[in-house]
């Protein structure tokens, strides 16, 4: 028996050769039809433009003009237009702005030229005008009436492989699988087993990942650093190194400056440390592409990537960016569409979310709906449309970020419905991409994995009144504002945007990048997680200094309800953790005073978690976690997210990886702790694709069948367990035990490796 991930064609009967003609014949008329019409209304508008002679003509031979002049410039535009927009990619962008509209006039001229009767006529700057408006309303009709329509979408992914392989002509692909990894962002652990679930009756959220769970794929959870946001995961996952990352913003002292992780100045600095730390250019620098992420990792080929985004150069020039999915006009035509559709569907939402009352709650206004629109739809379709490109290009590793969930998540909550439905359309991305990975020249292996989670609450300031700068104020003696402020959202598809449109970073005011000496704390926060600096005492001010100038200021903050625990510094113990009643652990003794310890509501590891942190050269004088509901996991952030992460506590910190079967286990019998550890296994499933020749099993696993099977027999042998907790070899292991003790771990054993050759035939994973 085999799964299916996309079911078999049916045989080609002639009825349905017929009716698929037709289709296509309806189609073409369709917009034959509105370009008609619009050349007409443009005639009785423009003064400059005509499709009758001066001494005027009768109707009839005003539409025949009419028609032969949209059927003539259609053709021309699906004939020519390719070529066009094909040597355009190799110039700047601004010159094709100014070329795109001036060489579609021509084609208009060109096609009035050619009707038969010599009645048509425009000025230059007649032609752009109509060629303009032509294009766009035979563009949104093309649209409208394939918005929807995967298998349109698929036959285009077919006629693309076979062109690629017409063009190539008898010269093998590479003998070696590639690698894509696609990470969605903030999609943790718990809630991707619900989505890969179906209830009784009712298909899972995400069909795509729901056959390959527990099938060709398995599933394994992954433990964050404390530090649960995408700027530390990332910068571990490729670089194998996030070191003195303590949060998503954080004070520099030396520097006096703040860094925010997904500002491109910020992001390209974390790149460039992360380099001179490791003296690796990261896990993609070998025939890498990185698509829509806060690094290159390494990769030339880049794509809506933040750290390179403040750069202006060759190197930052990516055909597969937005440069090279706006120039096909339909591309443009489809997510404009659906740009206006999520911005509306928004406004609906928001809406009845405030009508209902619905609680936890925040302000979803201003520019919100365009900021999600971004992310839920030009980021997801240029991101794919880059990772099509590499794939049918045989790129050998890609790494992709898709952020609409995490983005939604944020404002309306990671379990509601708004953030299901953005899963659903998400996954009919994800489907596009394993069906691309079956018709490419090589091989692929397709593996999804998620950064983090996102933990539900309501915010620090709607559940107590007041937000966390105001409760470290008043435990200074300082003087409360009565204005409520705002905290700047972590969120990171708001810089993404910023980035798309050229815009300079202005996301903190003057004061707070670079905060003036002795104006009293400064005070951040990064999901759950809440930073304290005193940039007027130079290095980490310790628990006995602060004691001392601000006498009830830690106590104030440690038996405050809403927060769980501080980590400060202590000249007589070190790294302490101060929670209420007077509890302490400290952790270099390992020694609890105060009858319990402040870290066990966070779960087994929270210590070793807490205690690398304190390490770090830029920890701020206190960190303050919040207190975490130990029934429900809520937490509450110190932004205004009623999704949140950045901190301990709840489903934040479970990311996961769904990996196929045939690459070996992430790791072994224990928890796989800490985004460095994870950049190993990545690392070692490289190594094991670059040592492992593919044989060709025949025509059934090339690239253009129709078929599409996913999985082999289920059960045990075919993947291990999903809930699998394992441990990663350390580098010598993915050296020298690369293939061996790998393939036994999780219960594969020599049928495992069986069920990987049978998957390579099929699965568009492999």
């Amino acid at each position: 028996m085999r799964l299916w991930l996309f079911p078999p064609a049916p045989p080609l009967t002639a009825p349905r050769r017929w009716r698929n003609l037709g289709a296509a014949a309806l189609r073409v008329l369709a917009v034959w039809t509105v370009g008609t019409l619009t050349l007409l209304v443009l005639a009785g508008v423009l003064p400059d433009f005509r499709l009758q002679s001066p001494g005027g003509d009768s109707a009839t031979f005003i539409g025949t003009t009419a028609a032969i002049g949209a059927g003539v410039f259609g053709l021309l535009s699906a004939l020519v237009w390719p070529v066009l927009v094909r040597a355009l990619l190799l110039v700047p962008a601004l010159v094709l702005g100014a070329l795109v509209f001036f060489l579609n006039g021509s084609l208009l001229w060109l096609a009035l030229s050619l009707v038969p009767y010599g009645r048509g006529a425009a000025d230059p700057g007649t032609a752009v005008v109509v060629a303009a408006v032509m294009s766009a309303a035979s563009s949104a009709t093309s649209t409208a009436l394939a918005v929807r329509d995967d298998g349109a979408y698929r036959r285009r992914l077919a006629r693309l492989a076979d062109r690629r392989r017409r063009r190539e002509g008898a010269r093998e692909g590479p003998h070696t699988p590639g690698t894509v990894f696609v990470q969605l962002d903030g999609l943790g652990h718990g809630m991707l087993r619900e989505a890969v679930r179906s209830a009784p009756g009712e298909p899972p959220l995400m069909p795509t990942l729901a056959a390959m769970h527990d099938t060709t794929h398995r599933l394994t959870r992954w433990r964050t650093d404390w530090s649960s946001q995408t700027g530390a995961s990332q910068l571990g996952i490729f670089y194998g190194f996030n070191g003195d990352v303590p949060a998503f913003r954080w004070y520099e002292k030396e520097r006096g400056e703040v860094l925010v992780s997904n500002r491109p100045s910020g992001a390209a600095e974390l790149q460039r440390r992360a380099v001179e730390a490791t003296g690796d250019r990261g896990l993609l620098a070998q025939d890498g592409a990185s698509r829509g992420n806060l690094f290159s990792g390494g990769a030339q080929q880049v794509a809506l990537v933040l750290s390179v985004a403040a750069r202006r150069g060759r190197e930052n020039r990516s055909r597969a960016g937005y440069f090279a999915y706006f120039s096909d006009p339909a591309n443009a035509t489809r997510t404009a569409v659906s740009f206006v559709a999520e911005v509306l569907r928004e406004v609906i939402q928001s809406t009845r979310a405030r009508l209902r009352e619905e609680r936890p709650r925040v302000s979803r206004g201003g520019l919100y709906p365009l900021i999600r629109a971004f992310a839920t739809v030009v980021q997801r379709d240029v991101v794919v449309a880059s990772v099509l490109g590499d794939v049918f290009s045989g790129r050998t590793a890609v790494y992709a970020d898709l952020v609409a969930y995490d983005e939604v998540a944020h404002h309306s909550g990671p379990t509601s419905r708004d953030a299901r439905l953005v899963l659903r359309r998400l996954d009919r991305s994800l489907a596009l991409i394993a069906e691309a990975a079956e018709r490419a020249p090589r091989p692929y292996r397709v593996v999804f994995l998620s950064d983090h989670g996102q933990s539900q609450g309501e915010t620090f300031r709607a559940a107590y009144g007041l937000g966390l700068e105001d409760l470290v104020r008043a435990g200074c003696g300082l003087s409360v504002s009565r204005r409520v402020g705002r905290t700047h959202s972590g969120a990171e598809a708001r810089e993404a945007a910023r980035a798309a449109l050229h815009r300079p970073e202005d996301g903190l005011p003057g004061s707070e990048r670079r905060p003036p000496r002795g104006a009293g704390p400064l005070v951040l926060a990064s999901g759950n997680l809440g930073l304290v600096s005193f940039p007027d005492v130079p290095g980490r001010m310790s628990m006995e200094q602060m004691d001392k100038r601000h006498p009830a200021l830690l106590r104030t903050l440690a038996d405050h309800p809403g927060i769980g625990f501080l980590l400060v510094h202590s000249d007589e113990h070190g790294p302490v953790v101060l929670g209420g009643a007077g509890r302490a652990h400290r952790l270099n003794s390992g020694e609890i005073v105060g009858g319990g310890d402040p870290l066990a509501p966070f779960g087994p590891g929270a210590a070793e978690t807490v205690r690398r942190t304190a390490g770090f050269r830029n920890v701020p004088d206190i960190m303050i976690n919040s207190v975490v509901e130990p029934d429900t996991g809520a937490v509450h952030a110190f932004e205004e997210q009623i999704g949140s992460h950045g901190g301990l506590g709840g489903a934040q910190n479970q990311g996961f990886l769904l990996s196929p079967a045939e690459l070996s286990a992430p790791a072994g019998d224990e928890e796989l702790v800490g985004a460095e550890r994870v950049h190993l296994v990545l690392r070692r499933w490289l190594g094991e694709a670059a040592e492992e020749p593919v044989q060709d099993t025949g025509p059934a696993s090339r690239p253009g069948r129709e078929a599409f099977p996913v999985a082999g027999p289920r059960g045990p042998a075919a993947a291990p367990g999903p809930d699998r907790e394992v441990r990663v070899p350390g580098p010598e292991d993915a050296r020298s035990r690369r293939g061996r003790a790998a393939r036994t771990e999780g219960g594969g054993g020599q049928e495992g490796a069986g069920d990987r050759r049978s998957s390579r035939r099929g699965a568009p994973t492999s």
